[in-house]
């Protein structure tokens, strides 16, 4: 059931001449009548048809791609690739069948995604696209299936890129995962095969999907070698962060100095390891090896260049693009796994002695 205008007077107990009066942001309203109204707004869930206020069915020319981090590589590289396919690629400056592609930085929060959604919502966006890894929080995925729901509703195509598919939904045109699990556990094998047994592991937050199943693939690796004794020691998780390396690779000596290996959870932690391990004294792979995921630009221009899991980010932003823009038949079910590619290099080896 559509929420009206007079609803929302309703619920703050004001006219409906107030209610739009704070929505239209032209004329002076009392502050504590203000937070009523824009406090019913939210609890109704009202969707104020800005631009498209004569068609009431209608979506806009914009088109959101949401990330958690710009200046990460991992989620720029999508939504450049996927902003490409939204915006256009003739480069004419001529409006005609391209749409504005604006990128919402959420910092990680599920707050501010829930909000960037609700604003897209109320802007009738042609298409949403979300990047990376999602938060495994029961309320917060309630949340999100009602809210992309009412998107797709309204007729905004959501696409999810790098993200699975949210549990019992069908309001999505499709979901490009990444295939993080298969790719942990190739990670883990290739140091197994090169001898190390007493391998550390850098996780990310643990409430996200996309730790958890690069995780639960290494640890897969380390079972069926019958090494899965002692894991949560020799598991640290912090954010996808330089520093958080740094500081994880240092707890993870404390707890075993004999570590000969450290998996990390991106390749911006495996950086903040490799400082760790130098500030130590320790040299990379004679003395101990390190591995990363992702394989960002600068993994291969590394010293020495590091040993990665390859995931496809440029292309699968593009495709997320395509499939946004309704240039792309969706795959069978919706649903498409995107492989992950073992990049071995010359930051892992045989463990040495020292």
């Amino acid at each position: 059931m559509t929420v009206t205008l007079a609803d929302v007077a309703a619920r703050a107990r004001v006219s409906p001449a107030t209610v739009s009066r704070v929505l239209n942001g032209n004329y002076p309203v009392a502050a504590s009548t203000r937070e009523r109204v824009l406090r019913a707004v939210d609890e109704l869930d009202y969707v104020l048809n800005g631009p498209a206020s004569s068609l009431a069915a209608a979506t806009s020319d914009l088109v959101g791609i949401l990330v958690n981090d710009i200046a990460d590589p991992f989620f720029g590289i999508m939504a450049g690739a996927a902003q490409t396919e939204i915006s256009g690629q003739e480069g004419s400056g001529r409006a005609g069948g391209e749409k504005l592609a604006v990128v919402c930085n959420t910092g990680g929060s599920p707050e501010r995604e829930l909000t960037y959604l609700t604003l897209l919502q109320r802007q009738r966006a042609a298409a949403v696209v979300l990047t990376g890894g999602a938060l495994e929080d029961p309320d917060h995925i309630a949340a999100m299936t009602s809210k992309l729901a009412k998107l797709a509703d309204a007729g905004t195509r959501v696409v999810l890129c790098g993200r699975p598919p949210l549990p019992g939904s069908d309001a999505i045109v499709a979901a490009l995962a990444f295939d993080n699990r298969g790719g942990g556990r190739r990670l883990t094998e290739h140091l197994l095969a090169l001898g190390h047994r007493t391998i550390g592991y850098v996780a990310g937050p643990a409430e996200r999907t996309t730790t958890r199943d690069r995780l639960e693939g290494h640890r897969a690796a380390l079972a069926a070698a019958g090494l899965d004794e002692n894991q949560d020691r020799l598991t640290v998780h912090g954010p996808y962060a330089r520093r958080s390396g740094y500081d994880a690779t240092l707890e993870l000596l404390r707890r075993e100095p004999e570590l000969t290996a450290i998996v990390a959870a991106n390749d911006t932690v495996a950086l903040g390891a490799c400082a760790a391990l130098r500030d130590q004294g320790l040299r990379i792979p004679e003395d101990i090896s390190v591995a990363g995921f992702d394989d960002l630009p600068f993994s291969v221009d590394a010293v020495p260049a590091l040993t990665t899991v390859r995931l496809p980010l440029y292309e699968a932003g593009a495709r997320a693009g395509r499939l946004a823009m309704g240039k792309e038949t969706p795959p069978p079910g919706g649903i498409a796994t995107i492989g992950a590619e073992l990049m071995a290099r010359a930051s892992t080896a045989p463990p040495g002695k020292r």
